[in-house]
């Protein structure tokens, strides 16, 4: 094989870049002027639908306020606590680590709101559940403790608040129905 010159092989270079640099103009040029394709037409969606169903969530400042009432609860019993307020899906929606709570406190506090509105019953009462099923334990981001509650609209389960740090599960719980009270106000 014959071996090309450098001038060759800058010209040959320059040929290709220049024509690959056209050729990516001309596509961009291209699809710059043909017209923008039509919206798709918006499907109609009728809550009357019975392939849709409808649910309840707290706002944040539903939320917020609930987790507040429940860090001012703590605070009058000189308790150090964390709280936490999950959706109906279990997503954290707030988190407060209270004044010298401890480190495994907001997880902990998150765990349990997940695992009252995971079950919509206080987690004190699902701790006597894990005498008939102790593999209940073994699910994944769940904990089985005193301290969580659930918030409930028609009695179903639209978010759980999580309490973690007071010395027992009685107190933790005992703060998170304080929660759950403050959003009938």
């Amino acid at each position: 094989m014959k071996k090309l010159s450098l001038r060759t092989r800058v010209v040959t270079g320059a040929v290709v870049v220049a024509a690959l640099g056209a050729g990516t103009f001309g596509a961009m040029s291209a699809s710059a002027s043909s017209p923008a394709a039509a919206p798709a037409a918006a499907v109609k969606a009728d809550t009357s639908n019975r392939n849709l169903q409808q649910t309840t969530h707290l706002t944040v400042a539903a939320a917020t306020k609930a987790a507040q009432a429940t860090l001012d609860a703590a605070k009058k019993e000189n308790q150090r606590i964390s709280v936490a307020v999950v959706d109906r899906n279990g997503n954290t929606i707030v988190t407060l680590r209270g004044d010298g709570a401890g480190p495994q406190s907001p997880e902990s506090a998150v765990k349990k709101a997940y695992t009252a509105v995971s079950w919509n019953a206080p987690t004190s009462e699902l701790v006597k559940r894990l005498e008939q099923a102790p593999n209940l334990k073994d699910i994944p981001g769940t904990l089985f403790l005193g301290g969580g509650a659930p918030v409930q609209v028609k009695s179903a389960p639209v978010a759980g608040i999580g309490v973690a740090g007071a010395p027992s599960g009685d107190l933790d719980e005992k703060f998170a129905q304080a929660g759950v009270a403050a959003l009938a106000r």
